[in-house]
């Protein structure tokens, strides 16, 4: 049986909760390349109906979440909302029954998105978290390098995604506060943190520096997480770097491993880009090799992944993404904030786990 579709050949009905630049711009490309189609779709800015209604021309347009629940047939609902919204509106769609995936980050905070998990799972309603960069070419590679042991013992990583927008844009991403959701922790963060968690395990301590220099949030990340493999990892997300560093470099025993640019000792950029199939390079030194060589990015993936667990016999074990995940995720954001705030190494405590 096609992912896409139910018994009896009845095509997977989705309904869409925004169309900012998330539900737009990432979502409905990897809805569309997993074959799932937009049945339904809510926003009530005119301009995005507009779009909408010239983009998706078969998906009926409402004007928000309680009409976009009173479409019949729905099988998803995914939530592509400002994350100071998910927790009230997945809690509206859990009690629907309306299996859900919801936008990363889950919550505002990690106390909060144990309430949707506890919620759905005393339901029975279905629920994933939409981490996309899971299904990106760079993390694939990093798991090739770490699996093959091509660098001996991992000790330190480093994962950083830097801009240099002087000059915000006005979306509620940067114009929200910190407590509405907004901010790169949350925002940037989320993906670092996560992929920290997938290559080094669940994260025991953490101390952060958290900057807000442009906009109503942090605009300037720094966390360093102790992960209880041993691992030391920095996660960084700035807005206003103008020499962006590498995308991720993890250094080991026998050598390490850059994916990414980095700025050299006589300020110029020195590339280390995909070399065709393969991602970063291996580096000791003054030599350099390309790194594994792996697949190309589908993020559509993801929603053939929840497809597929819609129409399998467990679909809550068979969703790409753990719920419990984005939990633990959110608790290293909690817990950078009050490292941040004490200037103090913190623990990280994930609700819903044994102390």
């Amino acid at each position: 049986m096609p992912p896409s579709s139910l018994p009896g050949n009845r095509s997977l009905r989705v309904g869409l909760a925004g169309y900012g630049v998330g539900g737009r711009q990432f979502h409905v490309p990897a809805l569309v390349g997993a074959g799932l189609g937009v049945a339904a779709l809510a926003t009530a800015n005119p301009e995005r109906v507009a779009q909408a209604r010239s983009e998706l021309p078969d998906a009926l347009v409402v004007p928000d979440l309680d009409a976009l629940l009173e479409v019949d047939g729905l099988d998803l609902v995914v939530l592509a909302t400002p994350t100071g919204l998910h927790a009230a509106q997945a809690e509206r769609v859990i009690e629907a029954g309306v299996a859900l995936v919801v936008d990363k980050p889950l919550a505002r905070t990690a106390s909060e998105a144990q309430r949707i998990v506890d919620l759905a799972a005393h339901h029975g309603v279905p629920l994933t978290v939409f981490q996309n960069r899971r299904f990106d070419p760079e993390l694939a590679a990093l798991l090739a390098v770490r699996d093959g042991s091509l660098l001996g013992e991992i000790r330190r990583a480093e994962y950083r995604w830097d801009r240099w927008r002087p000059v915000p844009k006005q979306r509620w991403r940067e114009t929200q506060t910190a407590e509405e959701g907004a901010g790169l922790l949350l925002d940037l963060g989320s993906h670092l943190i996560d992929q920290a968690v997938i290559l080094h395990g669940e994260v025991e301590s953490v101390y952060a520096e958290l900057f807000t220099h442009t906009m109503v949030a942090e605009d300037d990340v720094f966390v360093a997480c102790r992960h209880a493999s041993g691992v030391v990892s920095h996660v960084m997300a700035s807005s206003v770097n103008g020499a962006p560093g590498p995308r991720a470099r993890v250094t080991g025993s026998t050598g390490a491993y850059v994916i990414g640019r980095q700025f050299d000792e006589v300020s110029a950029f020195t590339e280390f880009e995909n070399d065709g199939a393969a991602v970063g390079w291996l580096v000791r030194g003054d030599q350099r090799e390309p790194g594994p060589v792996v697949g190309p990015s589908d993020q559509a993936a993801f929603y053939r992944a929840v497809g597929a667990a819609l129409t399998s016999d467990d679909p809550q074990a068979a969703m790409p993404v753990d719920p419990r995940d984005a939990v633990h995720v959110l608790a290293v954001a909690d817990a950078a904030r009050a490292s941040h705030e004490g200037q103090r190494v913190v623990e990280v405590l994930t609700p819903g786990e044994a102390p």
